[in-house]
């Protein structure tokens, strides 16, 4: 496809294994909570999609671009695909759903808020909803494509202004998970230590979306060259679902309503 960017992980190319491997995890870790009609809000690529829709009753996936839908499509005929702007879930009922994830999506949502009401809007009453978002803590840049990250508290806060119970937990990396961050945070560095007037910070995100995916694809491409089986060796295995922490690296929130 011709959607890929630094932000859209591809397990096509080898430079983004470590970060595809570590979303991939998330659907790992959902698998146990899989049960009943299953909404994916923002299914991308379709990462988890082989792995978990087997075990829903019904599973429906959105995502606002076009050709990934029509592909997704072809290559999972029993999946129900359309293509939406979100919130609001137009055209799906209050109280469908008996579990919606949502990995890597909530921090790309203006409207942060009621994208959280419109998933308890359509889940069941004791339904679940798992989703995961970077931590901002271990954030080595800003992401322009990103409107917001969180801390733990943050997002528990949010989520509990509308879901009755909330609990944090966390993606995390073993000891090789984690060389390949400080390899990747000494990498960056080099890069932003000319940014002297703090302009990443400073400038519109929208100025920043290229030069940031640029950047990103050549310090991905350096770190594999440098160390080749550190990129391409890092399996899902290598992460693990953690007890909520300020070190882990994505934000694993489980919340009931």
């Amino acid at each position: 496809m011709s959607t890929y960017t630094t932000e859209i992980a591809s397990d096509k190319i080898l430079s983004d294994n470590p970060i595809h491997q570590r979303l991939l995890k998330a659907y790992y870790e959902a698998e146990p909570y899989i049960e009943g009609n299953v909404l994916e809000p923002g299914c991308g690529e379709g990462r988890g999609i082989n792995l978990l829709a087997g075990k829903a009753e019904s599973y429906t996936a959105l995502d606002k671009i076009d050709e990934v839908i029509d592909a997704l499509k072809l290559q999972f005929p029993t999946v129900n695909f359309s293509q939406m702007n979100f919130p609001p879930f137009k055209g799906l009922s209050d109280n469908t759903f008996d579990v919606v994830i949502s990995f890597q999506v909530i921090e790309h949502i203006q409207d942060d808020k009621k994208f959280l009401e419109e998933i308890y809007r359509v889940l069941k009453p004791g339904g679940k909803a798992i989703i995961t978002t970077p931590n901002i803590k271990m954030t080595l840049t800003r992401n322009p494509w990103h409107i917001r990250e969180y801390t733990n508290a943050e997002l528990k806060q949010l989520a509990g202004t509308i879901f009755q119970h909330v609990e944090m937990k966390g993606i995390a990396g073993n000891g090789t998970v984690m060389n390949y961050y400080e390899e990747n945070k000494m990498s960056v560095a080099k890069f932003t230590r000319f940014d002297i007037f703090n302009l990443q910070y400073r400038l519109p995100a929208s100025l920043l979306k290229i030069p940031y995916d640029i950047l990103n694809r050549v310090n991905r491409k350096m770190l594999q060259n440098n160390n080749t089986s550190l990129v391409t060796d890092i399996s899902h295995q290598d992460y693990f679902l953690n007890e909520e922490s300020e070190t882990n690296l994505d934000l694993f929130c489980i919340m009931t309503k």
